[in-house]
């Protein structure tokens, strides 16, 4: 049984985040299906805040449970009223009202917040543009713009899942716009003509010098604000374009220069991960004449590809590929390279768009510490929908809000500081050791199995409770990590080694 006072996405693993959820229909006071949903995307403050000022879950029967229509039943009346009693009392501000303090910009054109769709499937027709826009995305990277022939395999897309079947990591093999650059010129006028202030960022890849010009020509007469060159999508047919692109600085400046000679807008060069570094490529790109970065494209990956396996994923008549990995698997890999390019002397003051495994407002927040003036979004969007959008602006503004910044484009690049590419930077004298919080254990033993097989036999186990070794323990804080309770915390002070 978990405490009272505990909530967060653990909590409600068994909601399956509906659309139009029965819970919400069952429930004449309240719309619990958004606040769970609130909860999933880190953004209980905002969940409780918006709840009745009275607990009406308190002595109800519990009728949205009833309507659940997952395989097990959510705790939602449990959520809810801890919601009330625990988050809502502890909220530091209300919900603002308004969202000025997300306007920002890209390369110099407003946008009403920072967050775009990426070049995608999720970008990929009117219609869909049509509606992230009317959903309140500030803007889309319509999904990349060729001249040749695109013929995608079925199926092109598998995954890895977390034990609820929410997706860690997701690998597609597919490759871009299957519309003439004719139908794509078409949907660039509709959507600036019936979305003026929406900003259309348009993906191209040509295949030669000409085709780079022409095409970003072609994107800025048609109503596209900006175009990006896909020197980095690794699921090319024919060798020479995408990925290959991207890990040949001298190409990337040359086709950075001809799309230039094209437009007159501002161009941005989407980098590969698929390389040690990623400088190299970005300084070459700002040679070329590149207005701004967009990082990163999916990296190169295989899943369970074997005869010998059931499933080879994605399978196409027994055979498979390697394509793009992506997903909040990948983050941490993301935002490696954006803090690199952003921590280069020699990219001072570039726009950077990032993106890889954003879900949640603070994976934005994260990127934009590194030094992301614009976030872009696909695979939390192909999992749960357009309407993520409502998370991530409430949960930045509430979040800028909360801590007195007047914009975010005030925090863009403000966690470099704290990265270092060394780890000679950190201190090594003192431990900080790990602290149990007795009232939240339920004795499972975790934290003793890892310590014991995976770190430094420095917890015992008496009477189902853990019990802490000093002398043993290194502060490794692999406990913390594995403790399925949320039962361990870092202690308030470090502790000096002994000479």
């Amino acid at each position: 049984m978990l405490p009272e006072n505990y909530i967060n996405r653990k909590d409600m693993l068994a909601c399956v985040l509906c659309k139009d959820p029965p819970c919400t229909k069952a429930c004449k006071k309240m719309d619990p299906g958004k606040a769970l949903f609130d909860i999933w995307f880190d953004n209980a403050d905002i969940a409780a805040l918006n709840l009745p000022e009275n607990n009406v879950c308190a002595k109800c029967d519990a009728h949205c449970e009833d309507a659940c229509i997952s395989s097990r039943r959510v705790p939602i009346q449990r959520l809810m009223s801890t919601l009330h009693k625990v988050v809502a009392p502890e909220a530091e501000i209300d919900v603002p009202e308004d969202y000025k303090r997300l306007q920002c910009d890209i390369c110099g054109i407003p946008i009403e917040n920072p967050f775009l769709l990426s070049s995608s499937v999720v970008a990929s027709t009117y219609d869909m543009c049509a509606r992230a826009f009317e959903a309140g995305w500030a803007g889309a990277c319509f999904k990349t713009i060729c001249s040749f022939d695109i013929h995608e395999a079925s199926p092109r897309f598998s995954a890895i899942t977390g034990d609820n079947g929410s997706i860690v990591g997701f690998k597609n093999i597919e490759q871009l716009s299957d519309h003439s650059v004719a139908e794509n010129m078409e949907i660039f006028r509709r959507l600036k003509e019936r979305y003026p202030k929406k900003f259309i960022l348009a993906s191209i890849m040509g295949q030669d010098e000409d085709e780079w010009e022409s095409l970003a020509r072609l994107c800025e007469e048609n109503g596209a604000d900006a175009i990006e060159l896909n020197f980095s999508c690794p699921n090319m047919q024919e060798d020479g374009l995408g990925s290959d692109i991207g890990q040949i600085p001298e190409l990337v400046e040359k086709y950075t220069a001809a799309a230039k000679r094209g437009a007159n807008i501002p161009v941005l060069a989407k980098l590969t991960p698929n390389v040690a570094t990623m400088s190299p490529a970005a300084e070459a790109a700002f040679r070329g004449g590149a207005d701004g970065i967009a990082a990163i494209n999916t990296i190169k990956s295989i899943i369970g590809v074997s005869p010998y396996t059931f499933v080879s994923a994605p399978a196409v008549k027994g055979k498979s590929a390697i394509g793009g990995y992506s997903g909040n698997a990948v983050k941490p890999i993301a935002l490696r390279f954006i803090s690199e390019i952003g921590q280069n002397p020699m990219l001072k003051g570039i726009h950077i768009s990032g993106m890889g495994g954003i879900e949640t407002w603070r994976d934005a927040l994260e990127f934009i510490l590194m030094g992301a003036g614009s976030i872009q979004i696909t695979t939390a969007v192909m999992q749960y929908g357009y309407r993520i959008i409502d998370e991530l602006k409430d949960g930045l503004n509430y979040y800028l809000n909360q801590m007195g910044i007047n914009s975010v484009k005030d925090i863009i690049g403000a966690g470099l500081d704290s990265v270092s590419d060394t780890t000679d930077v950190l201190e090594r004298d003192s431990v900080l050791f790990p602290r149990f919080e007795s009232e939240k254990c339920i004795g499972c033993g975790r934290c003793v199995i890892s310590c014991n097989d995976g770190g430094h036999q420095a917890i015992s186990f008496e009477n189902r409770k853990p019990k802490l070794d000093g002398s043993k323990c290194v502060g490794c804080h692999l406990c913390l990590l594995v403790c399925p309770q949320n039962a361990i915390v870092p202690s308030k002070k470090r502790i000096n080694r002994a000479t």
